[in-house]
């Protein structure tokens, strides 16, 4: 076979290190810079680089950001999931911009607190941002907000009801996303802050995003304190909650089934049943029936999920009845219990079985028994 030379000048492209990543990162005003990351340094040391590259002063007062939707911080824990070509911005320090938020969501002006509250909910599901806000007690701030916020935007919610809506929502929103990582207790929420959470499953029924929200949180609150599971049990009725299931919405009747469960998982023995029996009273089966199984949509994986749980709660009082063992001396059970057997085998097989030996029918009859589950 021919041997073919490169010419002695020629060089054979390497790969890049692997610790070396190629990135963009934009600054507003700025073209973005093409730089390469070297993943070995200190993340200090190539923000410095990058704030030296477009001479901004205090870069400890700066991070690393992803430019796509999800706006996450870059840190020590996750910059190794930076890749080749990946766009990131200039921004910022998580520490600046909760204290910024912080303040910006208590502005007197409206339109200026309702677009802090729209960014707070968006950086609230960073784990970084949100551990910076939380260090400036941000919760108790919007507990506060929301336990004192329908009587003092009174006027707003008459005037300008969407506003008010979307101011509540947005607050919401970023309460739920900040407790969803798990960083502060359930348990040091006061009952007028349940009770308020509690009266949005009513009185915001119509806004989808509050209920939806709402509902998310009284789940989280019965499944994550016993105490709080005792105060939501208070303030929320079984009857308040049916007739979220028989709207069109599948994630508001999602999260309505999930705090059915959460009350339903979390409540005494002796209540369990007690709540099964109000379920059956307000005909829970035949509303779930109707409105969700055979509704003209397809049922996603998590509403399947909670029809399940719902299911397996369901079944599990029926299971004393179950182990209950039968009184052969009782006549009425063995008659229901001989009827049960040949309702299931004797349609197909009483031809044949009735001209075998009373010894042959007794072992098929114990056979059979053994099919249904007795012993």
């Amino acid at each position: 076979c021919p041997v073919v030379l490169a010419p002695k000048n020629s060089s054979v492209a390497m790969p890049p290190p692997a610790d070396i990543v190629k990135v963009a990162i934009e600054w507003p005003g700025a073209f973005p810079k093409l730089m390469e990351i070297d993943q070995k340094k200190p993340l200090s040391s190539i923000i410095k680089e990058v704030c030296d590259g477009w001479s901004l002063a205090n870069h400890d007062q700066f991070a690393l950001q992803h430019a796509d939707s999800s706006n996450f911080y870059i840190t020590e824990k996750n910059r190794n999931e930076i890749k080749n070509g990946a766009i990131l911005r200039l921004t910022t320090s998580p520490a600046q911009n909760a204290q910024q938020l912080h303040e910006r969501i208590q502005s007197s002006s409206m339109d200026a607190k309702l677009e802090a509250l729209k960014d707070l909910a968006n950086y609230s599901r960073d784990v970084t941002f949100a551990q910076e806000f939380i260090n400036l007690d941000g919760i108790s701030l919007l507990t506060q907000m929301v336990e004192s916020g329908t009587e003092r935007y009174q006027k707003l919610q008459k005037i300008m009801k969407p506003c008010f809506g979307d101011m509540l929502s947005f607050t919401l929103t970023a309460f739920v996303e900040l407790m969803d990582h798990g960083i502060v207790s359930w348990d040091t929420f006061s009952v007028a802050f349940i009770k308020k959470i509690a009266s949005y499953v009513n009185k915001f029924a119509s806004d989808i995003s509050i209920l939806q929200r709402s509902l998310a949180i009284l789940e989280s609150m019965v499944l994550n304190s016993h105490d709080l599971y005792q105060k939501v049990a208070q303030e929320i009725t079984i009857g308040q909650l049916i007739p979220h299931l028989q709207g069109t919405d599948q994630e508001i009747q999602t999260y309505t089934i999930a705090v059915i469960n959460a009350l339903f998982l979390k409540a005494p023995d002796d209540k369990r049943q007690e709540m099964a029996n109000i379920l059956a009273q307000k005909q829970l089966r035949s509303i779930i029936l109707t409105h969700v199984i055979r509704a003209q949509r397809a049922i996603n994986n998590e509403m399947a999920h909670q029809l399940y749980v719902l299911q397996v709660l369901t079944f599990n009082l029926l299971e004393d009845r179950m182990m209950t063992k039968m009184d052969p001396q009782d006549q009425a059970q063995r008659d229901i219990i001989f009827e049960l057997r040949r309702i299931a085998f004797d349609a197909e097989s009483e031809p044949n079985n009735s001209s075998g030996s009373i010894e042959k029918r007794k072992s098929m009859y114990t056979r059979d028994y053994k099919k249904l589950g007795f012993i």
